[in-house]
């Protein structure tokens, strides 16, 4: 069996990183960039760290920013239009997963216009080019997405997340700079920073796991253990960050080959239906769905235990690495300050669409990677643990 492993083609990483942009885009060739920003970044002086840097390198640019935190298919189809007003031939996209989602899809579309209507990337689309040559900056450290095939955007009438499963989408050029993340607030830096962690141990529970995606999760996760808290507890611990933006990319390509699990799915939903910030969900129900996995294949949660600080000996059982696991990621949850329940976020139970939700998890794209299927009424009994 051969087992495939995706990565993009250049990725940076650390302080001043960002330096390297105009010299990546000038040394190709290109002559204009479209910017995809999300409007706080442009508002908070983020965008500019980058856009500062073309201006002093004489490449023209052109901004698009009508983002939303969940972007929408109206947000890729109008930058679409944009970019195709604007003459750039290459893209820069700087943020979170909005951001950098929505730069991927308006990159396919460009060089893909039979998908012009984005409901039909849905999934894993048969796209023959690749998207536009885009520049990915990430601004959080949970996403992963400057180097993944995944990107998601919401279908906002069916009220959905479409996920797009797609190896044209992956940004050529990465640039991680732990710089443009010292001003992020301690919750988003909590919230993107268990989404990493949720990434790493889906990507090692799944059975799409196997040893070079073991020992890339294995590392994010170490690393997310010792430094997430540092990084939540003070925003400009450079070390922190730093360390932060290393577990994001081994994260990233983790999942990128292994593939991720329910926790992803029932995330979506809740995404697309509440607004929810997608990294709350995934630590809400990140130990609520592991402790169902465990059910299936304890085994799998020998190697997670150990990332996370068990000393797992031949004596210490399978059951108790899945329990340890369960409990370290409620105790990080808690560290960190990720709510305990739905109630705190002004979710009611009583207006809860348990049946919609959960039947739209069981068919999200992330769903086969999940160590067992789980049925309606189970997927119901994992959405209610998130009201006690």
């Amino acid at each position: 069996m051969a087992n495939r492993f995706v990565l993009n083609t250049i990725s940076y990483h650390g302080s001043g990183a960002i330096q390297e942009i105009p010299g990546e885009i000038t040394r190709r060739g290109f002559k204009k960039a479209f910017v995809c920003s999300d409007p706080d970044l442009v508002k908070f002086g983020v965008t500019s760290k980058v856009t500062d840097l073309l201006d002093a390198a004489g490449i023209p640019w052109s901004l698009y920013s009508k983002i939303k935190p969940n972007p929408t298919i109206k947000n890729v189809q109008d930058g679409v239009a944009a970019f195709k007003e604007s003459g750039a031939d290459m893209i820069v996209t700087i943020g979170g997963g909005s951001s950098m989602d929505t730069a991927k899809a308006i990159g396919i579309i460009v060089e893909n216009p039979e998908f012009a209507d984005v409901v039909s990337l849905e999934g894993v689309a048969d796209t023959k080019k690749h998207a536009t040559f885009t520049i990915a900056v990430p601004t959080t450290a949970g996403t992963a997405a400057e180097v993944t095939i995944n990107y998601v955007i919401t279908d906002e009438d069916r009220k959905v997340k479409m996920v797009m499963v797609d190896k044209n989408s992956l940004a050529k050029i990465s640039v991680n700079d732990p710089e443009l993340m010292l001003t992020m607030p301690k919750s988003l830096t909590a919230a993107t920073g268990m989404d990493a962690l949720t990434h790493a141990i889906e990507s090692m529970v799944t059975p799409g796991a196997y040893a070079v995606t073991e020992v890339l999760a294995a590392g994010a996760i170490e690393l997310i253990r010792e430094y997430l808290p540092k990084a939540v507890e003070n925003g400009t611990d450079l070390d922190a960050r730093d360390k932060m933006v290393n577990a994001i990319f081994l994260g990233g390509m983790a999942f990128n080959n292994a593939g991720l699990g329910y926790v992803h799915s029932m995330a979506h939903q809740l995404g697309a239906v509440y607004h929810l910030p997608h990294g709350v969900c995934c630590a809400m129900l990140l130990p609520i769905v592991e402790a169902e996995n465990a059910k299936f294949a304890p085994e799998r949660f020998r190697k997670v235990a150990k990332a996370l600080g068990l000393a797992v000996t031949a004596d210490v059982s399978d059951q108790a690495c899945a329990d340890y696991t369960v409990e370290e990621i409620k105790r990080l949850s808690k560290v960190v300050g990720i709510p305990t329940s739905l109630n705190e976020l002004g979710i009611k139970e009583e207006e809860f669409d348990y049946d919609y939700l959960s039947k739209n998890a069981m068919i999200d794209a992330c769903a086969p990677g999940n160590p067992f299927t789980p049925t309606l009424e189970e997927t119901i009994a994992m959405y209610k643990k998130l009201f006690q």
